[in-house]
């Protein structure tokens, strides 16, 4: 830094307001912390994500794996053993969930975080936690077309699930949070989910908790002070970075395949029917929720193993081919982390603003009116337990779903051009420009009548029927007690 920057950033400092407009260090957004205060650096438990890309992935006998590892302890300089939980990332999901370098993951942390995540204190009323919305029983969402707050009230939106949000890059269906600590904060501070105060929201919830004994020691063992917002979200973030969803039919059939092309020496990694039905053998074998998950009975429908494999590879086919489904629902947790208008929402051709999604949110300044009513592309994993559907929650069944984007969406003047028929359209504009006959069905907009005209998959029954089996084939083994139980914690 020059020294003129220097100068200038001094003379700033000293002008009126400059100090009362920083956070202070007393206040109910954070403190700072006092490391004597804290649990000793040789007695955390660190929380490590280990992937299936990983040697040591195939050794963890179980999602939660409690062991030791060698490090240094800063505070002494000297060579400890420590001990450490691992986390199996479970299979399908080839990375691990990015971990904010100012929030390092511990079981002390993640202990704090669960309690609060089921803990009804963070509400006005006391009624609602963030588990009401989120959870672990109906798929961590709430079963309900639009979720209800406290008082009763009903919220405008669908409860987005947490299954994978660790991966997500934005939060909240029209993303305005960049993190899962950003987004922890938000329901607290909304006056129909959680809180409705006088004052400021975060500030009668933390005295809430300072008023609790046990609160206030976990907090100092954790962050060495008093409870805050900061730290809470901190908190909640680490748990909810822990509910990762994987190990789906499909992801045991995907690594049959890999193995088999291996042991053919083929390189040719292509997925077969004959990898579904090895992986259903399996599953039969175990007598899985997986076939219940497709509608199938351990007992009477062992014979249709060839037949549910062929047409759960005809399902997948369709996913990323014919059915157009990849070219937003993609990666291993199936979503571009971007922004598309599917129509949801529009009336008579046209979209209150009501709906306009990731528009709406975006600050003065960078405003987008091709995010008007996009609303972010949900991961496909988990869909059995997360109905309904949409951001509107107004389709209740995959089926549902799979009929909304077969006729393409709904039409409206901002509808994604990957919902759209960019060649009729082109065409009709040709034909208008000659002077021919156009098709007086096809809505146009705007001072230029630009045509907006829905892209048809034109799926037969079949198709509709393979597709669906397909995203069953997605849906993944329970979480681990560990995670979905309130009551469960590990052993101090």
């Amino acid at each position: 830094m020059t020294h003129t920057r220097l100068l200038s950033l001094a003379a700033l400092m000293l002008l009126p307001g400059f100090a009362a407009a920083q956070p202070k260090p007393d206040s109910a957004n954070y403190l700072l912390p006092d490391e004597s205060k804290m649990t000793p650096f040789k007695d955390r438990v660190p929380i490590l994500f280990v992937t299936m890309n990983q040697p040591e992935w195939k050794t963890l006998n179980s999602y939660w794996n409690e062991g030791t590892q060698e490090t240094i302890d800063p505070t002494t300089g000297q060579k400890i053993t420590q001990k450490v939980v691992k986390i199996k990332v479970p299979l399908g999901l080839t990375q691990a969930p990015p971990v904010p370098p100012e929030n390092p993951m511990t079981v002390e942390k993640w202990v704090l975080g669960k309690r609060l995540y089921y803990d009804n204190i963070l509400s006005t009323d006391n009624t609602v936690s963030c588990a009401s919305c989120h959870s672990p029983n109906r798929g961590f969402s709430d079963g309900k077309r639009t979720s209800t707050g406290i008082n009763s009230a009903i919220g405008p939106i669908n409860s987005p699930t947490i299954f994978n949000a660790a991966y997500n890059r934005f939060q909240f269906w029209d993303g305005r949070a960049a993190s899962l600590e950003e987004q922890a904060q938000g329901p607290v501070g909304n006056d129909k989910e959680m809180f409705a105060g006088k004052g400021d929201p975060w500030e009668e919830a933390i005295a809430r908790i300072r008023a609790n004994p046990s609160y206030v020691q976990a907090f100092y063992r954790v962050f060495g002070h008093a409870p805050t917002r900061d730290a809470a979200a901190k908190a909640i973030a680490t748990y909810e970075r822990t509910i990762l969803l994987g190990n789906s039919l499909d992801d045991k059939a995907n690594a049959l395949m890999r193995q088999r092309v291996i042991e053919e020496e083929s390189g040719k990694f292509v997925l077969k029917a004959e990898d579904y039905a090895k992986a259903l053998k399996a599953e039969f074998a175990a007598k899985s929720s997986v076939l219940k998950d497709l509608g199938l009975d351990a007992e009477k429908d062992a014979g249709k193993i060839d037949e549910y494999a062929k047409r759960i590879l005809a399902g997948r086919e369709l996913f990323f081919g014919k059915a157009r489904c990849s070219n937003c629902h993609t990666g291993d947790t199936f979503t571009d982390h971007s922004f598309h208008n599917l129509g949801v929402g529009a009336k008579d051709g046209e979209l209150p603003p009501s709906e306009f999604g990731r528009f709406a949110a975006l600050p003065p300044g960078h405003k987008d009116p091709s995010m008007i009513g996009a609303f972010k592309t949900p991961g496909t994993r988990g869909l059995l337990w997360t109905a309904p559907y949409l951001h509107s929650g107004e389709e209740k069944t995959l089926e549902a779903v799979v009929e909304f984007y077969d006729r393409g969406g709904n039409v409206n003047p901002w509808l994604s051009e990957k919902m759209r028929d960019t060649e009729a359209e082109a065409a009709y504009i040709r034909a208008r420009a000659q002077g021919q006959p156009v098709d007086p069905n096809v809505k146009t907009y705007g001072p230029a009548k630009r045509p907006i005209i829905p892209l048809k998959l034109n799926l037969t029954a079949q198709e509709k029927a393979d597709l669906v089996l397909y995203l069953k084939a997605l849906n993944g083994d329970p979480l681990d007690p560990i995670v979905t139980d309130p009551n469960k914690f590990p052993a101090p």
